[in-house]
């Protein structure tokens, strides 16, 4: 696969673990709404996104140290990678500069959990709090930002996180450059937990270079559900098809991937 090298922070999570034990019980089981969505697994096989299409390397979160093991965070199910390929064929119509870039995919539930404690502890960090001293107010608060955006890495079945099955992918532009390709500025980096990320945070705005963000962002959003994907209602970069978010969003009684190992 075509491949874009950046470089990423590779500081360690100094807290793993940090966010689920510090989250009350009860709120890492208050269920969003998309979970009560009945799976009825089709079987596709996970595979490679195939070689035309941009992938970020080093991978982010490979760097930080997340668990992968021998897997790949690059694949999909093979629906996924056919209805992405439809998206780009779409986007060469509409802007031949640019092009669909994968920022992350597949992404295994200990993987889920690590970026969950990495954000919990980035998160506080942010706001100069000690894990070790936190409040339990300060706790809730803490972990209902970071759930916002990270779903919880659950083992059941019946609530797998969207990355663990293949269906959700997280995507960007990139641009035809003279010096190759380079990332297009939609405004905020992807995973920034705050209100940036949502997906229309800049359409009121009055700043040119904020409403080019804006437009970027829907254009994004039209080739991605071209090819039926829909989008994440608090991330301007999260797309999945055939999940239980997908089916919570799309007003489907079923959703036909579950979690893949």
């Amino acid at each position: 696969m075509a491949t874009v090298f950046i470089a990423v922070s590779t500081c360690k999570t100094r807290k793993r673990g940090a966010a689920l034990r510090a989250a009350p019980r009860s709120l890492l089981l208050t269920m969003k709404p998309y979970q009560n969505i009945p799976i009825t697994e089709c079987g596709e096989p996970l595979v490679a996104i195939a070689a035309e299409i941009i992938t970020i390397d080093p991978h982010p979160y490979i760097s930080l140290g997340a668990p992968y093991g021998d897997r790949s965070p690059f694949f999909v199910r093979q629906g996924i990678l056919e209805r992405l390929q439809k998206s780009q064929t779409y986007l060469q119509t509409l802007c031949p500069n640019y092009q669909i870039t994968i920022f992350d995919a597949y992404r295994p539930i200990p993987v889920q959990q690590f970026m969950v404690d990495y954000s919990f502890a980035q998160l506080a960090e942010s706001k100069g709090l000690e894990i070790n001293a936190l409040s339990e107010a300060q706790k809730n608060s803490l972990i209902a930002e970071v759930i916002k955006f990270w779903a919880i890495p659950s083992h059941d079945p019946k609530t797998p996180p969207p990355h663990s099955t293949g269906a959700a992918i997280d995507v960007t532009f990139y641009r035809d450059h003279h010096k190759g390709v380079i990332p297009v500025n939609m405004g905020s980096p992807i995973d920034e937990i705050s209100d940036r990320s949502l997906p229309n945070y800049f359409a009121n705005s009055t700043n040119k270079q904020e409403l080019e963000f804006h437009r970027d962002r829907q254009l994004l959003n039209q080739v991605m559900t071209h090819s039926g994907f829909v989008r994440h209602p608090n991330e301007w970069w999260h797309f999945s098809y055939g999940d239980q978010l997908w089916a919570w969003i799309s007003k489907e009684k079923l959703a036909i991937y579950g979690g893949s190992k």
